[in-house]
């Protein structure tokens, strides 16, 4: 299922993409009909025009076969490959069709179409790089193996022109990017702030807790990182579920919390509610309801013992496996109202002896390579308390 933001991004490309097939599309027909024929009345200009061959056709069917393929692309939310298709078909087609014209007809070469110049500027208004770049260098291949097939220096001005143009296009590109980063540092600056104050209002309520939450953050995006499975977005996103991830000891009465005794079985089974109510709580919040899982499953066990789903093996999200080990490490090594901390040689040795049984067997493997930093980490935290 997608969330809000990813169908607000979708939409966003679908009304850009429908942008770009209306001003392709009529520009080309409209230029077709001019060069083609409307031309072709003048006489000093039938030799040129009167020019068609099969590879032109080829385009026009090219072209009409992209559009059921794009209305099925828009209609399975997909519509980002739609730019994609219709450069590099008509790009290729092109290059046929003109090659093969200008080495079959003794006619002076006459670069190109007016949609070209549309696609190079139009590129910015999907705000993204990589498809700039591909127009850019496909458009610049084209023009050179034509020259380099035909031997025609007249690919020079189109040259020129696609590099000015590309220029242009590329510095708008960079002032969009520029808006929209800063517009979404200071969003997830804002996300960062409000997360961090639900968090010290919780730790208000049970002291042995400061700290807890950053810390599981911390080591679960060192570990996270080690996986390799996720990108700088994704790992962010993480650290905000991650540090939410108690959010539920909230609907906690304190007189339970901060129980310096053994819990009884009624007192536990409320403990136990607080991944449920953590995930009610954010279920609606944009950027953390991605993670959601984080929250509610980083009590489960790989063996299905664990609470509140009772999910066994990679039924929980890889996510949700790296915060169970991180949570469970810092709870060990964090010192609480019914116990003294254990120290962190101890707690490497039960997160090792819970491999299968407790712990994802592949993440406690890298949780290995990770423990130096985790010891970096907790070292740092405890000297920040004594400074204090």
């Amino acid at each position: 299922m997608k969330k809000p933001l990813q169908l607000s991004l979708i939409q966003e490309e679908k009304q850009a993409t429908k942008w770009l097939l209306g001003l392709f599309y009529g520009i080309f027909i409209i230029y077709e009909v001019i060069y083609s024929y409307l031309l072709s009345t003048l006489p000093w200009v039938i030799e040129v025009v009167n020019t068609t061959s099969f590879f032109d056709y080829l385009v026009y069917l090219v072209l009409i076969a992209i559009l059921p393929l794009s209305f099925y692309l828009m209609k399975i939310n997909k519509p980002e490959h739609i730019k994609y298709v219709l450069f590099i078909s008509y790009t290729f087609v092109n290059l046929i069709s003109e090659i093969w014209l200008y080495r079959n007809n003794d006619v002076p070469y006459s670069s190109g179409n007016l949609v070209e110049i549309v696609i190079i500027l139009f590129s910015p208004i999907f705000v993204n790089k990589k498809y700039f770049y591909l127009i850019f260098l496909g458009t610049m291949l084209k023009y050179l193996i034509i020259g380099s097939v035909l031997q025609y220096n007249a690919v020079i001005a189109p040259l020129l022109l696609v590099v000015v143009l590309s220029l242009i296009a590329f510095i708008i590109l960079l002032r969009i990017i520029s808006y929209v980063d800063t517009v979404k540092n200071s969003y997830d600056k804002q996300i960062e702030g409000i997360v961090k104050g639900v968090i010290a209002t919780l730790e208000l309520k049970d002291p042995y807790t400061r700290g807890h939450s950053e810390r599981v953050a911390e080591y679960a995006m060192v570990l996270a990182t080690k996986t390799g499975n996720f990108d700088k977005d994704e790992l962010k996103y993480f650290y905000y579920a991650c540090l939410l991830h108690d959010i539920g000891k909230i609907h906690i009465p304190d007189a339970i919390l901060t129980k310096p005794g053994k819990l009884t079985k009624e007192e536990f089974n409320i403990i136990k509610m607080h991944p449920l109510v953590g995930a009610k709580a954010v279920q609606e919040v944009e950027g953390i309801s991605a993670n959601i899982d984080v929250i509610r499953h980083h009590h489960e066990r790989w063996d299905g013992n664990g609470y509140p789903d009772k999910l066994k093996g990679e039924e929980t999200s890889i996510l949700a496996r790296i915060t169970s080990i991180a949570d469970a490490f810092d709870a060990m090594t964090s010192s609480r109202s019914y116990r003294s901390a254990l120290t962190l040689e101890e707690a490497y040795s039960r997160i090792i002896e819970g491999k299968g049984s407790q712990f994802d067997p592949y993440l406690v493997e890298l949780f290995k390579d990770v423990f130096p930093e985790w010891k970096k980490t907790h070292e740092r935290y405890n000297n920040r308390k004594e400074v204090h």
